[in-house]
């Protein structure tokens, strides 16, 4: 049986279209996943990720314990900071990407993909030496407001100026009146805010938000449009555009590793890559014929196979057939064409700079 979120009930009256995701019951749409993406593109959606796992170092040397384990480099950021980075196995593919809070030194907060809650946690604990990670996933449900009108939709609902909570930035506080953190990151390309509450009071939240959030045209988005949004970005899906036979450097996440730190887990292979040179890239293209890219359609040049299609979709916001996929160097420039194979025929693509929608 899959597992539920708090909100579970709350999407089956809303007539939500459930499926199994990571071995959760998840939304993946309500009116339709087109609807829902350009209502978060020109209004508010709101998702629930409660699936998503929360890992927490606290206690002194915390951050040097954590920071052992990512790329990128929480000695450089300031309390109330939030920082994208991957965790790397020792031959520099992706464990997982995560977003890590600090609080302060003595207290990280790390969010982890829901298909990788369990290996994460596994895999945080096994290489902590000093200061052990606490699993606190089951103590927090999370809801993702997104869109132009995410602001004005939470500063309606809570007493302090969210103004102060930058992009990457977090904070505690009350939103219709349940404790939360704050946090302003996103996966959508728009702006909003993930809400960290306590399970018990999720369903009060989201139909605070939902109910307020009539003014701005809120909806309620499933899983369908949060890819379709994040692909027109070419924001990269752990399982998909990433994984543990891929490296940062390879997926174009280069900006997420911080070289320069004394150590992390794989920074020895990425030293090794990076003075070698990828021989492989992630590259975001767009179909010059009719047809749609998929995970794990083959892309191919001079009659052979060259790479895959690691995502595509028909991107509602751009009306354009795209697609993420790795490629040989040599084919990961601007302008550099290939075929992919759809469903038996090769169709013509053309790598294209992304993030493909803009705003």
């Amino acid at each position: 049986m899959p597992r539920q979120t708090p909100l579970n009930a709350i999407h089956r009256k809303l007539g939500a279209r459930m499926v199994d995701f990571a071995g959760w019951d998840m939304p993946v749409q309500y009116a339709g996943l087109e609807k829902e993406h350009l209502s978060v593109r020109s209004d508010v959606g709101l998702f629930d990720v409660s699936h998503m796992g929360e890992i927490e170092f606290k206690g002194r040397g915390a951050l040097e314990e954590a920071n052992r384990l990512i790329t990128n480099d929480l000695a450089k950021a300031a309390d109330g900071q939030a920082l994208y980075a991957g965790l790397l196995n020792e031959r520099g593919g992706f464990v997982d990407d995560v977003v890590a809070y600090r609080f302060s030194p003595e207290h990280i907060f790390i969010c982890v993909n829901a298909s990788n809650r369990e290996k994460d946690f596994e895999w945080m604990k096994s290489n902590a030496k000093s200061v052990k990670p606490v699993d606190r996933s089951d103590d927090y449900a999370q809801i993702a407001v997104q869109g132009p009108k995410a602001f004005g939709l939470v500063q309606r609902l809570s007493k302090q100026p969210l103004e102060r909570i930058a992009t990457y930035r977090f904070a505690e506080g009350a939103i219709a009146g349940v404790p939360c953190i704050v946090s302003r990151t996103g996966y959508t390309g728009e702006d909003g805010f993930e809400l960290y509450c306590p399970p018990d009071q999720a369903e009060r939240l989201w139909s605070a938000l939902l109910d307020e959030g009539q003014l701005d045209g809120c909806v309620p988005a499933g899983l369908g449009c949060r890819d379709s949004l994040r692909t027109e970005m070419k924001y990269a899906l752990y399982g998909n555009d990433i994984d543990d036979t891929h490296t940062p450097l390879e997926a174009g996440l280069g900006w997420v590793v911080k070289l320069d730190k004394a150590v992390f887990i794989g920074k020895p292979e990425l030293e090794k890559q990076k003075s070698g040179g990828v021989t492989r890239k992630l590259v975001g293209f767009e179909m010059t014929e009719p047809g749609i890219p998929r995970a794990h359609y083959p892309i191919v040049k001079d009659g052979q196979t060259v790479g895959e299609v690691t995502s595509g979709t028909m991107g509602p916001s751009i009306k354009k057939a795209v697609g993420i996929g790795y490629v040989p160097t040599a084919l990961s420039a601007e302008g550099a064409t290939f075929h992919v194979e759809v469903r038996g025929k090769l169709l013509g693509a053309r790598v294209v700079k992304t993030p493909f929608y803009k705003r």
